[in-house]
């Protein structure tokens, strides 16, 4: 069976002073996301103190996930987000339907959408 996840990678740089509000809020979506959105598989925060940048992956199971998860928590906070931080560019991987492509350059997003063409999994050993 074709892979239908969807792994979205993305930044946010923080205005001054506004780092640990950033981290504080990504906490909530984290939280979130486990509690609510089964379709969400995996979500992995960084931070880059030097640049006030927090680097996240969120990994879905296919692209209605994404959607729900944009269409709820996301759009939950996108407002409180952009008062205290800069979006960096989005980066779709995998297919997305070209409604939700809209729908992320209707938000303002600084969006690439690029679909799966090849790749490998290894699973170690437990």
């Amino acid at each position: 069976m074709e892979n239908q996840e969807v792994m979205v990678v993305y930044s946010w740089t923080a205005k001054e002073g506004k780092s640990e509000e950033l981290k504080n809020i990504y906490k909530e979506v984290k939280d979130q996301m486990k509690a609510n959105e089964p379709g969400a598989l995996k979500v992995e925060c960084y931070f880059d103190s030097s640049q006030n940048k927090l680097v996240v992956m969120d990994l879905f199971a296919d692209a209605n996930a994404v959607g729900f998860h944009l269409g709820t928590t996301a759009a939950g906070h996108f407002e409180n987000l952009l008062a205290i931080a800069i979006p960096g560019e989005f980066l779709f991987c995998g297919d997305v339907p070209e409604e939700m492509k809209e729908a992320a350059k209707g938000m303002g997003l600084n969006a690439t959408f690029a679909p799966n063409i090849f790749g490998f999994e290894k699973m170690l050993n437990q």
